[in-house]
């Protein structure tokens, strides 16, 4: 029997870091879209199994025999591979089952940046027998839009920014961005500290941008000034790598603020790397805040603070 290919494999194969090839399938940090193409490509080519959302879902037959018999199938959008580290792969496993029990099947279809740019469905998109959608990491409104125009039942797992000021005709799910930072903020400055910071590309989605406004509501709730300068909120330039990014950044500031507060686990590992690279620690030197209590966090549990634990 063949041996699982495994990240590592990939990784061989490309000539990347196993880091980076780890991103690009878990859907997480930040990575060039031709990059992430590519490594996706070679993993799908190389037979690799991995992919939470994949493993969850039953045999070709199975299938075959459930869209048979099914009152129509639950059409899943989504802009990247759902890894074992995106909070709703264990939220999609359970849905999968469910509909299933109902009689109903569930399509996947990976939305490519030419589908974004052209602004056009997946060839494997079937319409006629779609009874719903859900979209999973989709975070551009136009795209969101014409889903939406299909008028058929939307469930979205976070979503763009936008929607604040334009809703869309779909129902949304979003997990608690601001008890664990506004609780977060309010122990440590009882400890003293008062400097903090925010780092991540605040426009990415609802959830970051909630995040971050939590941030700053909760900065002025315990009259502690919000310095501009202490905060990273941009995406990387020109294709830059987020953590050579975050390293210029760093580097560029007159003062450290005493905590930086990340928008998720892998903004909060790139910074990890970042200053270390700078000589600067953590925690003897700084603290740094996670979010989401992601599998790769679990490594640095003891340089960094992860508000799932709060």
């Amino acid at each position: 029997m063949a041996e699982r290919v495994t990240i590592q494999d990939i990784a061989d194969a490309l000539g990347l870091s196993r880091n980076t090839v780890s991103k690009a399938i878990n859907n997480t940090g930040v990575l060039a879209d031709s990059t992430r193409e590519k490594i996706l490509q070679k993993a799908i080519e190389m037979g690799y199994k991995q992919f939470s959302y994949l493993a969850s879902l039953p045999s070709p037959e199975e299938v075959n025999k459930q869209i048979a018999k099914a009152p129509g199938e639950i059409a899943l959008f989504t802009g990247n591979f759902i890894g074992n580290s995106h909070f709703a792969s264990i939220m999609l496993d359970k849905f999968q089952k469910d509909i299933s029990a109902l009689g109903y099947s569930m399509t996947i279809h990976r939305i490519s940046p030419e589908n974004i740019e052209t602004q056009t469905l997946p060839i494997t998109f079937n319409p006629i027998n779609t009874k719903g959608i859900m979209c999973i990491e989709m975070f551009d409104y136009n795209y969101c839009k014409i889903l939406s125009d299909l008028n058929l039942p939307m469930l979205m797992v976070d979503g763009p920014v936008l929607t604040y000021a334009r809703p869309l005709n779909a129902d949304m799910l979003l997990m608690n961005n601001n008890t664990g930072i506004f609780e977060l903020i309010n122990d440590l400055q009882k400890k003293g500290l008062s400097k903090f910071g925010f780092v991540g590309e605040i426009t990415h989605c609802r959830s970051f941008f909630e995040r971050y406004t939590a941030f700053r509501d909760a900065m002025y709730l315990y009259s502690l000034p919000v310095v501009e300068e202490y905060s990273l909120k941009e995406a990387s330039p020109n294709g830059m790598h987020y953590t050579e990014y975050l390293y210029n950044s760093v580097e560029n500031m007159k003062e450290l603020p005493e905590v930086f507060i990340c928008a998720n686990d892998f903004a909060a590992i790139d910074l990890l790397q970042a200053l270390k690279k700078q000589g600067i620690n953590c925690p003897d030197d700084i603290l740094i805040v996670g979010f989401d209590d992601s599998p790769e966090s679990i490594a640095y549990d003891a340089k960094t603070y992860n508000l799932s634990h709060s």
